[in-house]
């Protein structure tokens, strides 16, 4: 399949503030609520074998970049391949401005041959407008992902994200809706309770709604601050036992040692990395930056490399210069800490071009400004990069 220009953009005004709700479905329950009939369990039992093979299918995939706004977008997902991601998910999606506008189809969502395997992610709450959105893409991926762990002030405004932890019966009803009525399995991605019951309870309600793969972000969702506050592993050690179709472990991945330890303590079968890869897109190839270097030694490849290679395949594969700047700034960070003009130069810039930003690099490496990735280890743990 060709380049594959499609769907969805949240460049308008907040459009994710005004997601609508069928009053119907809003009446809260506890997550320990039983929600599924006994007679759905030879049901259950047939769609986690099919949850297991499609996981097989695809490769078991185990370093995985994780779902990021206006930041995971095509470019950026075959960077990361390039560099050891083994599979991806889109920024997330606004499923009912992705329902009604093409504009924001063709902006927001584009895709390859190359790029997959690929989780579609939505944010939503309505389940007739999140079937319609995912109808839109099922052609193109190998999940479609409901979002459930967005923690952010807009998802609460807009009722999405992390906050439908507060009305479980609606969450339960769109992964229904999406089980029986799509081609390509289902998947969530949430954040933990601060009781782990109701973590546990949640996790086995989302299985039994027809989710085929979870990823447990394990944060709960007032905790925003991933640099002070850790992710609870054992939290998603616990998920992963008590559920019976695959699981993705989220939060703490800075580097290939993370990795290791993630997978070893949580039991996952595999780890997203979300901020950590917009600084080094190469994590997954075991380069760390300077901030976890440790005993590591200095490499060749450093991240203007990166951002190089990056705008190389935004010219490939267009996208929103909203994004392109966004991922300058995260790539060149420390670089204008040491260079603070060729910052402003580029805040300065209305409108951006890929000559203007090979310039910029350029112009960095002739001030004499180079911060190098690091290799720690050359023999990178064959468990964590192969999946066997």
């Amino acid at each position: 399949m060709p380049h594959t220009p499609f769907p969805p953009s949240i460049s308008s005004p907040h459009p994710l503030q005004t997601l609508t709700v069928s009053a119907a479905i809003l009446r809260p329950i506890s997550a320990s609520t039983s929600i599924m009939s006994p007679s759905l369990d030879d049901a259950v039992v047939s769609r986690v074998e099919s949850a297991w093979e499609h996981w097989k299918k695809i490769g078991n995939p185990r370093l995985i970049v994780a779902p990021m706004v206006d930041n995971s977008e095509l470019p950026f997902r075959m960077l990361c391949r390039k560099f050891g991601a083994q599979a991806a998910y889109t920024p997330m999606l606004h499923a009912r401005i992705f329902g009604e506008s093409e504009k924001y189809r063709d902006e927001e969502f584009t895709t390859c041959e190359e790029d997959r395997p690929l989780f579609v992610q939505f944010c939503a709450n309505d389940p007739d407008i999140l079937l319609e959105a995912a109808k839109k893409v099922e052609p193109f991926c190998d999940y479609v992902d409901i979002n459930l762990g967005c923690p952010q002030r807009i998802a609460r405004r807009g009722n999405y994200g992390a906050f439908l932890m507060d009305c479980l019966p609606l969450v339960r009803s769109m992964v229904q809706k999406l089980a029986l009525n799509l081609q390509v399995p289902v998947s969530c991605k949430i954040r933990i309770f601060p009781d782990l019951e109701d973590t546990i309870n949640y996790a086995k309600m989302l299985e039994e709604a027809g989710c085929s793969l979870l990823a447990v972000h394990g944060r709960t969702r007032d905790q925003k601050d991933q640099r002070k506050i850790r992710a609870d592993w054992e939290a998603i050690r616990a998920v992963k036992n008590v559920l019976k179709i695959p699981v993705l472990a989220n939060g703490n991945i800075r580097h290939m040692e993370d990795v290791e330890s993630c997978l070893k303590i949580t039991g996952a079968d595999g780890v997203l990395s979300a901020d950590a890869l917009l600084e080094n897109p190469a994590l997954f190839a075991g380069y760390r930056t300077a901030e976890w270097a440790g005993s590591g030694v200095e490499s060749d490849l450093d991240q203007a490399d990166l951002l190089v290679e990056y705008l190389k395949f935004c010219e490939k594969y267009p996208v929103p210069w909203r994004m392109i700047r966004s991922h300058v700034h995260k790539l060149l960070g420390e670089w204008f800490t040491a260079q603070p003009q060729v910052r402003e130069e580029l805040n300065a810039q209305n409108r951006l071009t890929f000559e203007f930003l090979y310039g910029l690099v350029d112009q960095l490496r002739q001030l004499g400004v180079r911060i190098p990735l690091y290799k720690r280890d050359e023999n990178v743990s064959e468990v964590a990069i192969n999946g066997n």
